[in-house]
């Protein structure tokens, strides 16, 4: 394994793995011995870096949110995990009444929700300290500076390390990072957003934003990550589901685009070459990109998670990052 730090201040700076686990459907879709053997597995590979929600999965099976990291928590106790595993949660986007959804009834980021809804995952997780702490979905109903000062409480109580967002506009990002720097405040330092290797339509509504989709990593936030090299890029959904690789996952409308064709074709050609798999080749891609990135995978059996450890050792040369750089644009 690899490892990389993520934030600037020598207080709560945090070495991790450059590969990420996502617990998304862990205690939901994926049964509680699948999800004990898959982080296991994870850890064993030196893995650090764990990633859920507070509404996580509340989608499946009449759940509330919570089921995650409920079952991490479990983990956790059962393993004698400690602080050497970095798990990172996100609020804001848990709904908030049963039947209902995070687009129309969200939790929302007033300084109230923050609050009670750190203190929710430390219980869950079973942690005094929140290792990571996201902004899972913008809230443009509550004032930002109560959302900065309200994340910026809960670092100075020492209950949560650092601070996130995922799913915003970059516009959005700056300005809640100039206030807090403005105010002598913690600000955002990890950016967690879809990003894969083939390019997204921007011009479709989305669950998130019904002008566009602000849960991708374009062009202005790559622009902006280039400008900040301090800040971390998180990448969820590096694989597309399954759909790189997979002829019964086809690609959605999303990747309708002219460079589709082209860039799925030099993945192939690199894959051959390197003897690896397309999904590897994307994984590699993204962790030595010109916009370094962490990528987030999920993983239903630890033969999905096999594949993606086997990424962090696979080197691409010069010129066959030129060539996936160069491809479609």
């Amino acid at each position: 394994m690899r490892y990389r730090s993520i934030g600037t201040d020598p207080a709560t700076r945090r070495q991790v793995s450059v590969l990420s686990l996502g617990a998304m459907l862990f205690g939901t879709a994926t049964d509680e011995a699948t999800s004990y053997a898959i982080l296991d597995r994870y850890v064993e590979a030196g893995g650090t870096f764990i990633d859920t929600s507070d509404n996580y999965a509340f989608w499946m099976n009449g759940g509330q949110g919570g089921e995650s990291e409920d079952l991490l928590g479990r983990w956790r106790r059962s393993r004698g995990v400690g602080d050497e595993i970095v798990i990172a949660t996100k609020l804001g986007a848990r709904p908030l009444a049963p039947g209902t959804s995070y687009t129309d009834n969200p939790e929302g980021l007033s300084a109230k929700v923050i609050r009670e809804s750190a203190d929710r995952s430390r219980e869950r997780l079973g942690v005094a300290k929140l290792d990571l702490l996201y902004a899972h979905i913008e809230d443009r109903r509550v004032p930002l500076r109560e959302t900065v000062e309200g994340f910026a409480e809960l670092v100075a109580e020492g209950i949560v390390g650092l601070l996130g967002a995922s799913n915003h506009r970059a516009w959005r990002v700056e300005r809640a990072r100039s206030l807090a720097a403005a105010s002598g405040l913690p600000g955002y330092e990890v950016l967690q957003y879809h990003h894969s290797y083939l390019h997204r339509r921007t011009d479709l509504p989305s669950e998130l934003d019904p002008d566009g989709d602000p849960g991708s990593a374009g062009g202005d936030l790559l622009s902006y990550l280039r400008a900040e090299p301090r800040l971390t890029l998180v990448a969820y959904s590096p694989l597309l589901k399954g759909a790189l690789s997979r002829a019964d996952k086809p690609l959605g409308p999303e990747y309708d685009l002219p460079s589709a064709p082209r860039r799925l074709a030099a993945l192939r050609d690199v894959a051959a070459e390197t003897g690896a798999t397309v999904n590897q080749v994307v994984l590699a891609w993204l962790i030595g990109g010109e916009v370094p990135a962490i990528p987030l995978v999920g993983a239903s059996s630890v033969a999905q998670l096999e594949e993606s450890l086997a990424a962090v050792d696979l080197e691409l040369t010069a010129d066959q990052r030129h060539r996936l750089d160069a491809t479609g644009d």
